[in-house]
């Protein structure tokens, strides 16, 4: 609540997963994290042990989601953005957050690096047993917003699920797995930057009523895997009105995986 003649704060403090975890997100600009991060999170399967990377973290929804589910899982945010990886460090300074932190860290870093360069800003080769990610996938042909911070987290630029999973083979060890949520319409895009590096591919869409098409997809894969793709059956978030279903409240809020395991 704001009182007369104060200015409302940059930020605001959201908790997530029923008070699980806490993020520090600008109020009024860049990108503010919601159901796709939590889509995403969800597609890291509940027992997952070992490191994962988060690329193009924001303020460190997904990274943090994935550790509040999995006790075993340490976790790398890596943003490239200096306003949103400012508002990763509050996040992890959060006193809501002290259970988390020794598992967290924060990389700032731009993932389309190649080679010794994406290696000296600390993004090595086969350091990663999971790479997750939320590139920006708006085309830019859509209506942009006047928002600089927040364009550069939403609009697509050329290539960029190319140079994004370039990186994360890179830095994936063998077999590790890969998730990412993205429009639909990228699907060709995805799977031609996944071929030579990711294989066994799963996708859920995701439909916001049962009668509505899909909004987003998302996929997993595992790096050197020879499997082909597998349409999973589809994630209906709303029903009955806005409600959310059931699969939806459990994935979003931290109780189950997305890929039911």
């Amino acid at each position: 609540m704001t009182h007369a003649g104060r200015e409302r704060p940059a930020f605001t403090i959201d908790a997530f997963h029923r008070g699980d975890f806490w993020l520090v997100q600008p109020r009024d600009a860049g990108h503010r994290a919601g159901m796709d991060a939590l889509m995403l999170a969800a597609a890291v399967p509940s027992g997952f042990r070992g490191h994962l990377a988060d690329f193009g973290a924001g303020a460190g929804a997904a990274g943090l989601a994935v550790a509040a589910r999995c006790p075993d899982a340490t976790v790398t945010l890596v943003e490239q953005s200096a306003e949103m990886a400012g508002f990763a460090r509050q996040t992890l300074a959060h006193e809501g957050n002290a259970r988390l932190a020794s598992r967290v860290s924060l990389l700032e870093a731009d993932v389309t690096l190649t080679g010794k360069a994406r290696a000296a800003v600390g993004l090595a080769d086969d350091s990663c047993d999971f790479v997750i990610m939320n590139p920006p996938f708006n085309m830019a042909s859509d209506r942009s917003t006047p928002d600089e911070l927040r364009r550069r987290a939403h609009v697509m630029e050329d290539g960029l699920f190319e140079t994004w999973l370039r990186s994360a083979a890179a830095v994936a060890r063998p077999r590790a797995g890969l998730a990412l949520i993205a429009r639909p319409q990228s699907l060709p895009q995805i799977l031609a930057a996944l071929a030579g590096r990711f294989g066994s591919a799963e996708i859920i869409p995701i439909h916001p009523r049962a009668d509505a098409a899909a909004i987003r997809i998302v996929l997993r894969a595992r790096k050197g895997a020879r499997g082909g793709l597998a349409l999973r059956p589809p994630l209906i978030l709303h029903e009955h009105g806005h409600k959310l279903s059931a699969r939806a409240d459990a994935t979003s809020n931290g109780q189950a995986s997305l890929f039911g395991d």
